[in-house]
């Protein structure tokens, strides 16, 4: 291959390669307070959408683009980002990231006075558009703290490193609902995102001082055909997952955009071989996917997010629409999930260094599957008990699948494009939940459809077309139209009950086949024997 060299990755950390030093908890400690920002933020969103909705008058589709506009700045840039850190030091990146996601989230707070302030911006318009900047700042920090991890830690403790870094997580999942129930309930939707300043403070002092100067290994221009090419491909493919539930699976927008999805990967395949060839530096060197363990790796995860993402999608809508409970009593009623991951992850990373990752992450699939299959029977009147062991339970499924998958990704790829595989894992995240929720939620709506009049009796002939459509569409959301009668109402919470239960037993059937796939992952050689070519 023409003007290129193999680089053989250390198998520990070099801080003279890698810049990071000290003590590698506290590096650990340091990055997952960046990281919480963006976990904490991911959970209050939805809880305080409501009421953002009463308060700025924002329509179904405002709200829809508050949550779109920043999954997809997120899922575009992650591994671009990675590329970033990998070229002008992660330690840069990451407190560039973290200082950016707390300054946009103090502006999100401050949307209608920036809307007083700039002539034409409506406060709405203001919250979507800090919203998409808040995105790219999160696809910053990202990468870069795993990058971080992955130079702090030796080869033979990553995996006790990720397992800390899933309880922290969990931590602050678990804390999301909770603390943004009561922020809103008690003091103001804005609050849930002024939240991240003291964070993000607290977050940039010690990572100033906890995490050593990062300097970049090699100041290489950035591929920026590639940056397009992948930024393309990646954006059709996210916002056709987005908009195809509306769109229809079949509508010729949506081919039209996957179309354009397979083109724009196929150009960018080609373009980063060729790059290659005439000795530049790829983005995404192609050759990191020629071990195996990387590869599995990254489907494992996509795979993962599709059933967790996808089915716990629905979890909110049965607690606060069937059940009728408050958002921070539904977010007591998942705090079994949340809280159990705090326990489990760190005992899967100890299982995944004792046993390896293969029987650790089938083991993990299929406690998952079982407890998909538990959710799938879950009555409408479930108690909390009756919901709390299957949440236990996959805590402790989803867990080493997360840590492994990770650690596997990360771990496996040679310490200087640690960045690209941390973009590359968090990608695989952001799209496999993003297909999960849009995937099984045609799913779920289409047993809706086929349920509802059955449950209606004869009451449906009399329904018009349209009204037995919005009907259905409430359904999906697990209420009724206020005022209809309570057999109605019975109906719609009966059918959604029934598409919730497809859902989960379509995750659980994924969950099997997946932990099929994971017989095929080995050990890995962590860097020391991963050669990548480089420009």
């Amino acid at each position: 291959m023409a003007n290129a060299k193999a680089v053989d990755a250390p198998s520990s950390p070099d801080p003279g390669r890698t810049g990071v030093g000290g003590n590698p908890w506290l590096v650990l400690l340091a990055v997952s307070l960046g990281v919480i920002m963006v976990m904490l933020d991911g959970t209050v969103v939805g809880i305080a959408n409501p009421v953002i909705q009463a308060d700025l008058k924002a329509s179904l589709s405002d709200l829809q683009w508050v949550t779109s506009g920043y999954l997809l700045a997120l899922a575009v840039f992650l591994i671009t980002a990675g590329k970033l850190g990998d070229l002008f030091g992660h330690k840069r990146v990451f407190l560039i990231g973290v200082a950016g996601f707390a300054i946009t989230s103090v502006g999100i707070g401050l949307s209608a006075e920036l809307a007083d302030i700039i002539p034409g911006l409506s406060p709405v318009g203001a919250l979507i558009g800090l919203r998409v900047l808040q995105g790219l700042f999160g696809a910053l920090l990202q990468p870069a703290a795993l990058a971080l991890l992955r130079g702090a830690f030796p080869g033979e403790k990553l995996n006790q490193a990720m397992g800390a870094w899933g309880g922290i997580i969990g931590l602050s999942s678990a804390a999301g609902p909770i603390v943004g129930g009561v922020l809103v309930e008690n003091v103001s939707w804005e609050s849930v995102f002024f939240i991240n300043a003291p964070v993000g403070i607290i977050a940039i002092v010690m990572g100033v001082f906890l995490i050593k100067d990062n300097r970049a290994q090699t100041m290489a221009r950035i591929d920026w055909l590639g940056v397009l090419l992948l930024s393309g491909a990646m954006f059709s493919l996210v916002w056709t997952i987005i908009k195809a539930p509306d769109w229809g699976w079949g509508d010729s927008t949506t081919l039209t955009f996957l179309g354009a999805f397979a083109v724009l990967i196929a150009a960018f395949v080609f373009w980063q071989n060729r790059a290659q060839k005439i000795g530049r530096q790829p983005l995404v060197p192609l050759s990191l996917f020629r071990n195996i363990s990387i590869s599995i790796g990254t489907v494992l995860m996509m795979m993962v997010a599709f059933a967790m993402f996808g089915a716990m999608f629905f979890l909110g809508f049965f607690f606060q629409g069937v059940h009728g409970l408050t958002p921070l009593e539904a977010g007591l009623r998942m705090l079994p999930m949340s809280a159990g991951m705090i326990v489990a992850s760190p005992l899967a990373g100890m299982a995944i260094g004792r046993l390896g990752p293969k029987i650790t992450m089938t083991a993990g699939l299929l406690i998952t599957a079982f407890a998909m299959f538990l959710m799938s029977q879950l009555s409408i009147d479930a108690s909390f008990l009756a919901s709390a062991i299957p949440f236990v339970l996959l805590a402790f499924g989803m867990s080493p699948v997360f840590v492994g998958a990770t650690e596997i990704i990360v771990g496996n790829a040679p310490l200087e494009l640690s960045g690209v595989a941390g973009g590359v894992q968090q990608s695989a995240m952001q799209v496999g939940g993003a297909l999960g929720t849009a995937i099984l939620g045609a799913v779920m709506a289409a047993e809706i459809s086929g349920t509802l009049p059955g449950y209606l009796g004869p009451a449906a002939q009399a329904i018009p077309p349209a009204q037995m459509a919005g009907l259905e569409k409430a359904a999906a959301f697990g209420v009724a139209p206020p005022g209809v009668p309570q057999p109605i109402v019975d109906a719609v919470h009966q059918s959604f009950m029934d598409g919730m239960h497809l859902a989960f037993l379509v995750s659980t059937g994924i969950a099997v086949l997946t932990a099929l796939l994971t017989l095929f992952v080995k050990a890995g050689r962590k860097a020391e024997g991963v050669q990548v070519h480089v420009g």
